[in-house]
């Protein structure tokens, strides 16, 4: 994908989460409840297991080796950030990143922090 092609793909999803109401929290409640969500290692992890494929909750959990409270907590959590998003497919709850979750993680690979 472009430079150019991410930037309208980011574009479009802050105009969506926007008109769903999903950016009114302040800059710093947002900033916070990121920096909260993602400095637990099994939400850096399942983003990067997103990063591959988009999975059900179910496939988490099994890829994971979560039960089923635990991988709805952690998908909850990364949700409530807006680092993941969620999507039906063919009648199941796919789970996939979001803009936000990419760029995490590119500016977290290009600085070698993994």
């Amino acid at each position: 994908m472009s430079d150019e092609d991410l930037k309208k793909r980011k574009e479009e999803w802050l105009s969506k989460v926007r008109k769903e109401g999903k950016l009114n929290r302040n800059p710093t409640e947002d900033h916070s409840t990121g920096l909260k969500t993602l400095q637990n290692n099994i939400r850096r992890k399942i983003l990067s297991i997103l990063l591959e494929s988009p999975m059900s909750l179910e496939d988490l959990q099994n890829e994971m080796e979560l039960n089923k409270m635990e991988a709805k907590f952690h998908i909850g959590m990364l949700e409530n950030a807006l680092y993941v998003e969620k999507e039906e497919r063919n009648g199941i709850i796919v789970y996939f990143p979001s803009p936000r979750a990419e760029a995490y993680m590119e500016n977290v690979k290009s600085g070698g922090h993994e």
